[in-house]
């Protein structure tokens, strides 16, 4: 495994840091106070302004792919600059890497006709336009995406779309130009996994309707923004269906692989800022005689949040290096790992950060109220962690029996190292490479 960082890479990592601590850091309070004051339905002024800065300094488009016809990023590339802008809740916005624009972007980019790119995409590259991703539903168990209920029915030329959704991220913010929709087509009966379809859904057009903002953990405006909405009678271009009817989870396994690497290390960054905050505040703060620094229970947590952190971030990176060398589909259970430890590393940080930091920690005085909701929240936000245990331990007992046991030579039938090999590839475990240790 080579995860070595690229001269490329860390040169943009360096610009960054550097553009953070002139530009970013200076308002973040700023920033917080705007989006509480202001609320999630409006355009923060501060974070326009950054964001026109960052362009011009080339700061901008970051996420873009390799292999999609320009210069982009490897995910390895990439995922150390995420770390970097996780350092803020406000960071991936301002360099047009946020989500769900940066998963939109991606999806139509994989999958988006020529027109629908003219359309759609190139104002969100632009950073002229946001988009949304509408997905879950109140009324059904959503962590199965087979349960989604949202129809999508042709007439003619055009679909006709009904149906409501929330936690829709984005939905609220005034420049949000188009849904990604995704709703049933077909029969679930005849195949539960190409029943649902991805359709565009201009935000303007008749039928739909924001109901409300939804807070997370009562943050209404950073950063994602989620909404209630009906989509009721909404008529769009049968042209504006992605990819084709019943490509719907063809579509969402495209499109959430990169973006859990993109969570996960953002989540690694916002872990580091917090630990930092976390030794400040433990050698600046006296109590019952001593530093805090020199208690045995923030020495034994500021030690744990360290190991915590290097093993999301490792295990992250191998994620990353197996999407760029064997495929999305052959690392989907490293994709899965670090979805459920990358949050949860994540949360515990923040809360010891917030035991720390007494009363203080609560509130968000200190960026820790609003990191711990959004660390939260992303243990429910591409699939909760139970989905995501349940696809790993079903990998690994398919890995096990595919290989009858010849691992630990306790029995069953020997492979030759061709045989082992066609099993880990039938078994989406990648066979180990040259030199990959």
């Amino acid at each position: 495994m080579d995860i070595t960082q690229s001269a490329r890479s860390l040169e943009l990592q360096q610009r960054l840091q550097t553009f953070m601590a002139d530009h970013l850091y200076p308002i973040e309070r700023d920033l917080y106070l705007d989006a509480e004051r202001l609320g999630p339905w409006t355009i923060y002024p501060g974070i326009e302004e950054l964001k026109a800065r960052a362009r011009a300094e080339g700061l901008w488009n970051l996420f873009l792919p390799a292999g999609h016809g320009g210069d982009g990023l490897t995910n390895v590339e990439y995922a150390p600059l995420c770390a970097v802008m996780g350092r803020s809740l406000f960071a991936p916005e301002i360099f047009n890497c946020s989500a769900p624009d940066t998963g939109n972007m991606e999806t139509l980019l994989r999958y988006g006709t020529a027109e629908q790119k003219a359309r759609y995409l190139e104002p969100l590259l632009a950073g002229e336009t946001r988009s949304s991703f509408a997905m879950t539903e109140p009324a059904v168990a959503s962590s199965d995406a087979t349960n989604i209920a949202a129809q999508i029915v042709r007439d003619g030329d055009d679909y006709v779309i009904n149906g409501r959704k929330w936690y829709t991220s984005g939905a609220t913010d005034p420049r949000c130009a188009v849904f990604i929709f995704m709703g049933r087509t077909g029969d679930a009966l005849a195949d539960r996994h190409k029943a649902q379809s991805m359709i565009l859904v201009p935000r303007n057009a008749a039928g739909v309707r924001v109901v409300r903002a939804l807070p997370m953990l009562g943050f209404y405006g950073t950063p994602d923004r989620p909404a209630e909405v009906v989509f009721e009678d909404v008529r769009v271009p049968a042209s504006n269906m992605l990819l084709g009817e019943g490509r719907g989870f063809e579509i969402a396994q495209g499109r959430l692989g990169p973006g859990r690497i993109h969570h996960c290390m953002r989540l690694i960054g916002l872990s580091e800022r917090v630990l930092e905050r976390m030794c400040r505040r433990a050698t600046e703060r006296v109590a019952f005689g001593s530093p805090l620094s020199e208690q045995s229970v923030t020495l034994e947590r500021i030690a744990q949040s360290r190991i915590m952190i290097e093993q999301a971030r490792l295990l992250t990176m191998r994620a990353a290096w197996m999407m760029d060398t064997v495929g999305n589909k052959a690392a989907r259970q490293e994709i899965a790992m670090i979805k459920v430890i990358a949050p949860t590393m994540a949360q515990q940080v923040i809360d010891w950060a917030m035991q720390l930091f007494g009363g203080g920690g609560t509130n968000n005085d200190h960026f820790l109220a609003a990191a711990f909701a959004n660390a939260r929240i992303l243990r429910l936000a591409d699939g909760p962690d139970e989905v995501h245990r349940n696809q790993i331990a079903k990998l690994e007992l398919r890995r096990h029996a595919a290989g009858d046991g010849q691992s630990d030579g306790s029995g069953g039938k020997g492979l030759t190292l061709e045989e082992a090999d066609a099993v880990a590839a039938a078994s989406l475990w990648p066979a180990p490479h040259a030199g990959a240790h």
